[in-house]
């Protein structure tokens, strides 16, 4: 039926193309044309259809169609900006006053395509509008991540620099670094700051290949995050305590807290000697606040594993011994009164020192200052941490100096030594840049393990004169025991003494009593035949009378005679 409405025959169809043309529409022979009815469909399309910047020919060649449905042009063909459907007509209208004919199929595949395109139109806008979304969201987090103040200023120079050297970061071409050093020492710009962090680890890389004994198990950072860790509660538990004023972190189980709590966790499962510790969370946070989830777990895994950093983290805490060791060494041979003032007071550098190299002073300095520190340790390693505490310690040796007390020193460098102003910050980062110690820290490490085996001989060649004198000192004891021990048995002997001197006195008065008591005994006998004797000679009255009286003193004689 639709078929039959557009073409019910060619004379219908020119009488009603000829209907639709515009009057500013020209057909073949420049001949203004009337304008003509437009059927509901057309109307429909005009409604949804957007300006094309393309011709027709131009879409039908980019939807891949058969050559057989272009449109023939006309040289007065339409120009880009109008609208593609009256173009279409105008062409259609064209070419039947030319005689050409087009059935409907044709007609309702171009509207079928342009269609199309439209809802591919709408669809892009969508996905369009989602990115800027997602954008601006980025751009929020960003900014949120980075607020903290830089220490120092980066110029143009150094900035240019630094995009020029990151064009080679994904090629992976080896830099000089020199170069890359007095680009650092200039400066970093913070929104750039991962991508150099990266880029300094990749030129590590490249440089210096770890043995593989010593990589970390190849295992994606998502395949970590399905897995369970054992040390999920210390994790959550320091959540709250890494960086707990800044922004991004400040949120109970925020996106931050929620990126840090993977992170740990990935690493955990990562690295089972190590696990997790305190110290780790800080290094992780500042890693966060540059780079997404996963770049920031590849650069902790470069940071223990290719810097060696995961040393200082193992259950033994060895390599943290060696280095409160070379610490103390330093200022021992650079800063000797500094040296000599802690001894005295018995300040040793695991109080204010081994949270430094454990957080990467992050701490207890500010965020700018640890960024600093950061850029320094992706270029030179291990030794920054040392150059920095040397700095740190020398720069505010006179206010140390004057604090006379334990409880005064340990004050000071937990709390008002890292409240520095920026001047002081980009000072001692200065001094880091010049600062060369790497010969001094390999001297302090050998020596550190000759005095332990030293140390391991001379108790193993100890050992018997040590059994020796244990036992000489047993045998003192004993020999102190055995004296006190007569003196008790001397103290003893006399009381037994005095004991059997009574014993025989009460035993010769217990003689003296036995023999009273018989001759009482005999007295009495004696005395009871005499009142028998008497009392024949009494009357009855006086008989009992002296019977109640004997009753009375128990038959005593001597109280009968009294």
């Amino acid at each position: 039926m639709q078929q039959r409405f557009f073409i019910s025959g060619d004379g219908e169809r020119r009488k009603r193309t000829s209907s639709v043309c515009s009057n500013e529409s020209l057909n073949a022979g420049g001949i203004p044309l009337t304008p003509r009815r437009i059927s509901w469909r057309q109307r429909i399309f005009l409604r949804v259809a957007s300006p094309m910047k393309k011709s027709p020919s131009a879409m039908q060649l980019q939807d891949g169609c058969d050559g057989n449905e272009l449109l023939p042009l006309s040289p007065l063909a339409p120009c880009f900006d109008e609208d593609p459907l009256i173009s279409m007509l105008q062409n259609d209208d064209s070419q039947d006053r030319a005689g050409e004919k087009k059935n409907s199929e044709e007609l309702q595949s171009l509207w079928r395509k342009a269609i199309h395109q439209q809802i591919l139109l709408l669809r892009m806008e969508k996905e369009n509008q989602k990115l800027e979304e997602a954008s601006r969201d980025e751009l929020q987090s960003r900014k949120i991540k980075l607020d903290y103040e830089e220490i120092g200023t980066c110029p143009k120079d150094a900035i240019n620099m630094w995009d020029k050297k990151l064009l080679n970061f994904r090629a992976k071409i080896k830099c000089d670094m020199e170069d890359i050093h007095a680009t650092l020492k200039d400066g970093v710009p913070k929104s750039r700051r991962g991508e150099i962090w990266q880029f300094l680890a990749v030129q590590h890389r490249i440089r210096h290949r770890l043995p593989n004994k010593q990589q970390p198990p190849d295992i994606s950072y998502k395949e970590l995050l399905k897995q369970l860790t054992a040390q999920q509660h210390a994790i959550l538990v320091d959540l709250g305590r890494t960086f707990p004023t800044h922004p991004y972190f400040t949120a109970q189980l925020g996106a931050g807290q929620l990126s840090l709590f993977n992170l740990l966790k990935a690493y955990s499962l990562l690295d089972k000697e190590v696990g997790y510790c305190q110290g780790i969370s800080f290094v992780a946070g500042v890693l966060l606040l540059h780079m997404s989830e996963e770049q920031a777990f590849e650069m902790l895994k470069f940071l223990m594993y290719d810097l060696g950093f995961r040393k200082q983290y193992r259950p033994d805490m060895m390599s943290l011994q060696i280095q409160m060791y070379q610490l103390s060494r330093l200022l021992h041979d650079y800063h000797r009164d500094l040296y000599n003032h802690l001894e005295e007071n018995e300040i040793s550098p695991s109080l204010y020192a081994a949270p430094w190299f454990l957080t990467l002073f992050a701490s207890q300095f500010s965020l700018g200052f640890v960024a600093r520190v950061f850029d320094t340790i992706f270029l030179q390693g291990t030794e920054v941490i040392f150059k920095v505490a040397l700095s740190l310690l020398s720069s505010q040796e006179e206010h140390i100096m004057m604090c006379e007390t334990f409880e005064s020193i340990v004050e000071f460098l937990k709390n008002t030594l890292p409240d520095m102003t920026k001047p002081q910050m980009e000072k001692i980062m200065t001094q880091v840049f010049e600062m060369d110690i790497s010969k001094q820290l390999h001297a302090y490490e050998v020596e550190y393990h000759v005095l332990q085996d030293e140390l391991q001989e001379n108790t193993n060649a100890c050992d018997d004169g040590e059994a020796s004198e244990k036992l000489e000192r047993a045998n003192n004891h004993l020999k102190r025991q055995n004296m006190d021990l007569l003196e008790k048995l001397q103290v003893a002997h006399a009381k037994i003494q005095s004991m059997e001197s009574n014993l025989e006195d009460a035993l010769a008065r217990e003689n003296k009593m036995k023999s009273l008591i018989q001759s009482l005994e005999q007295e009495k006998a004696f005395y009871q035949k005499t009142i028998e004797k008497i009392c024949r000679y009494l009357p009855e009255e006086a008989l009992s009378d002296c019977r109640q009286l004997l009753k009375e003193v128990n038959c005593s004689p001597s109280k009968i005679l009294k």
